[in-house]
């Protein structure tokens, strides 16, 4: 009862006034310094991975980097045949209105469509590719002015800068819609937990002042790892989701010890007791979680390390706020549930049971009693199970999310659609970067030459190439353009074409020649590959930390390779059903979504990543709520039922928020955001219902007293004589 964790409890109960008004300071004072210093968003540079990055830079170094560029369509409004002297004379307003811009390096001359029906003028953007969505309204302020003065034509915009504000809006409205769904029906299913308005809006109050914080705390720690325009999502995400949980651990905790104490035991020192349980709980699975989160910055991913400082941060917030202002706020609450009580009671009125501090009642039994009566038998049919939902992985196929992939809803994406299919030409560009001494420079040049030479008698390419070549003479660049979109096959045959046949060649034959090809598709191709090279170096760290964090939390070797084996079996189990249900078309009417046949690059790591994080909760309190029963002496059967049940209502309630806040990310337009919310969703029902409900209490019913090895605590308490059956409550699974 001397820990940190029950001294700080002690203290906010002791003061609850204090506690309270400093959360809301912290929460002030965070939202102030981030609002003060604002974000530092990551730059284009942070991005680059792979041979496209090193060729990138190599192009940026020499000033002959890609630049982002705008496309705009100049058509008939009433879909006839286009005024061709009309939509000219509208290209030279639009053209003469940006190059007035300061945000626009040029404007080039118009270019008409093959079926002389679209003139499209492409307007290039001056500065960084990551900043120029922040430039492109005053490109669409300045074709809506055009489009104002010829209003028998139709002018319509597009590009990578507007697609990426389309992105924005599109993901800003979605967060919206998903914050008005989980939101309430989080309240809904606290309410069912604990029948009161005021102690279902405990957890809810605490989690956003959590996130608010967290906010604010990460535009600060944005100046030392770069934002890539995640953090605040996964805030929100995990934020609300670890935030209710912490508190519901706790709070449920409390309760179950006033209705233990029948009104003997004051509210601090229920406090106290809930905190040198659940508390410590607490704190454990969150450190869990940013150790297990913090694997994510070895992937050297700027999306990765944004991901995990936001996880980080929000997880970090959600711990001192249920170790500060919750016992405070449940000292408060205390106090005035025992003047009802005194109220009633000299009213001769019953005092009213406190609801919400029960275990698992008929249907937990129901639910424990295959693993209490044929462990075996339970523990093989599960994994049969859960290996079936895994079988799927073997089909599983990794791509990086392309522009190709964003919704149609967006009218840039409309825009786009059209553009490639009136200007074929225009759909891929690749970018080959040559280095070499400035000695060289003819040398590169015609090497360049025959490259496009080569592929101007390629199908896989097309139009005219165009080479450009740095002040310097040490840096030249080729330009070659595709007509297949992004995503397709052909447009990475025509990327391996380069890298392995025509590069080689001709450029690799030069001596001291540094050479790469950039472009979207070799991003696309390259973010992959890369994140594949780190994966073993990432899921080695996370299973260490995983098992470190298990010994350390239970003293159990066993425990620990228990713990990192179920994790991998859920998150495998969880893939798999993403795999069956994204890769394929029949849930596509059902989910709302396109499939794109793949699974988005980022998915399975860090849906490892965080469930190993999240499953801790689970795993923490199940199992320390099993040791707790075993320090007190109860046999290991018995410990195991006990825990299970005690802790089965919270765990429900706590997996419901979970896959409520997930599920919610399953409305969201974005593919890669709607993967990440559903296998999360899914991952935590099979963690909370199979796994911990089956498998984990078949397993440790298995391994009886030796789950325990090398625990000394746990032996020394088991040695000691039995207590009276009545000194602790018994599960009848009968």
């Amino acid at each position: 009862m001397n820990s940190l964790t029950v001294r700080v409890a002690r203290w906010s109960a002791r003061h609850p006034w204090r506690a309270i008004v400093g959360w809301l300071v912290f929460v002030v004072l965070c939202l102030g310094a981030g609002s003060a210093v604002g974000i530092n968003s990551a730059k284009t540079a942070d991005y680059r991975v792979g041979e496209a990055g090193r060729a990138e830079t190599l192009a940026a170094e020499a000033q002959l980097e890609r630049r982002s560029a705008e496309q705009v369509l100049i058509s008939s409004r009433s879909g006839g045949a286009l005024d061709q002297g009309a939509a000219r004379a509208a290209a030279e307003d639009l053209t003469d209105r940006m190059r007035r811009l300061p945000e626009v390096a040029g404007v080039a001359n118009p270019l008409l469509s093959g079926d002389r029906q679209i003139l499209m003028v492409e307007v290039t953007l001056k500065g960084e590719e990551r900043d120029a969505k922040d430039k492109v309204d005053a490109l669409l302020a300045q074709t809506a002015a055009v489009q104002k003065s010829h209003p028998g034509l139709l002018l319509e915009e597009t590009g990578s800068p507007s697609v990426s504000k389309g992105v924005d809006q599109q993901r800003s409205d979605d967060l919206a819609l998903s914050e008005a769904i989980t939101l309430p029906l989080t309240l809904l299913t606290l309410l069912v937990v604990f029948g009161s308005v005021t102690m279902a809006g405990v957890p809810l109050l605490l989690a956003l002042s959590s996130i608010a914080a967290a906010v604010g705390l990460s535009m600060v720690v944005s100046h030392v790892s770069p934002d890539a325009g995640v953090g605040t999502n996964v805030i929100l995400m995990i934020g609300l989701a670890v935030g209710v949980d912490y508190t519901l651990f706790y709070l449920k905790r409390e309760r179950e010890e006033r209705a233990r104490s029948g009104g003997r035991l004051s509210s601090e020192a229920l406090v106290e007791l809930a905190a040198a349980t659940s508390g410590r709980a607490v704190v454990v699975s969150g450190f869990a979680v940013v150790a297990s989160t913090a694997t994510l910055y070895l992937a050297s991913d700027v999306i990765f390390s944004s991901l995990a400082t936001g996880t980080i941060v929000v997880v970090l917030v959600a711990v001192a706020s249920s170790l500060t202002a919750l016992p405070a706020l449940l000292v408060k609450l205390g106090r005035r549930a025992e003047r009802r009580a005194s109220r009633r009671a000299e009213r001769g009125k019953p005092v009213r049971r406190v609801r919400g501090a029960g275990g698992g009642g008929r249907m937990w039994n129901a639910l424990l009693r295959p693993a209490a009566r044929h462990p075996l038998a339970t523990l093989c049919v599960s994994i049969v199970a859960l290996l079936a939902l895994v079988l799927p992985l073997a089909g599983l196929k990794i791509t990086e999310m392309s522009r190709d992939t964003h919704s149609r809803e967006i009218p840039a994406m409309q825009v786009y659609d059209r553009l490639n299919e009136a200007f074929p030409e225009q759909r891929v560009t690749h970018q080959v970067v040559v280095r070499a001494d400035a000695s060289r420079s003819a040398e590169v040049t015609a090497a360049l030459r025959e490259v496009a030479g080569r592929a101007e008698a390629d199908p896989l390419f097309t139009g005219a190439s165009r080479i450009r070549t740095s002040a310097d003479d040490r840096t030249s660049t080729l330009e070659l353009k595709v007509p297949y979109l992004g995503n397709s096959e052909e447009a990475y045959d025509s990327l391996h074409r380069l890298r392995d046949d025509f590069l080689p060649a001709t450029v690799g034959r030069i001596g001291g020649a540094e050479y790469g090809v950039s472009g979207d598709v070799a991003r696309y191709a390259d973010y992959p590959a890369h994140q594949n090279g780190k994966l073993p170096l990432v899921l080695g760290a996370l299973l260490l930390v995983t098992f470190a964090m298990t010994v350390y939390a239970f003293r159990s070797v066993v425990l620990g390779l228990l713990g990192v084996a179920l994790n991998l079996l859920s998150a495998a189990a969880a893939l798999g059903l993403l795999v069956l249900v994204f890769q394929e078309t029949w849930a596509e009417g059902l989910l709302g979504f396109e499939s794109t046949g793949s699974i988005g690059s980022r998915v399975p790591l860090f849906l490892f990543v965080i469930l190993f994080g999240l499953s801790m909760d689970y795993q923490v309190f199940v199992v320390s709520r099993i040791r707790e029963a075993a320090l007190a002496g109860v046999p290991t059967r018995q410990a195991v039922l006990d825990g299970i049940r005690s802790s089965a209502s919270v765990v429900t309630s706590a997996a419901v928020v979970m896959t409520t806040v997930f599920a919610g990310f399953v409305f969201l337009h974005i593919i890669e955001m709607k993967q990440i919310g559903f296998v999360l969703a899914a991952a935590v029902l099979i963690d909370a219902f199979v796994v911990r409900v089956m498998v984990l209490p078949a397993a440790m019913l298995l391994l009886g007293e030796s789950t325990w090895w090398p625990s000394r605590a746990v032996r020394r308490a088991l040695a000691r004589p039995e207590k009276s059956p009545s000194s602790r409550p018994a599960v009848d699974v009968r």
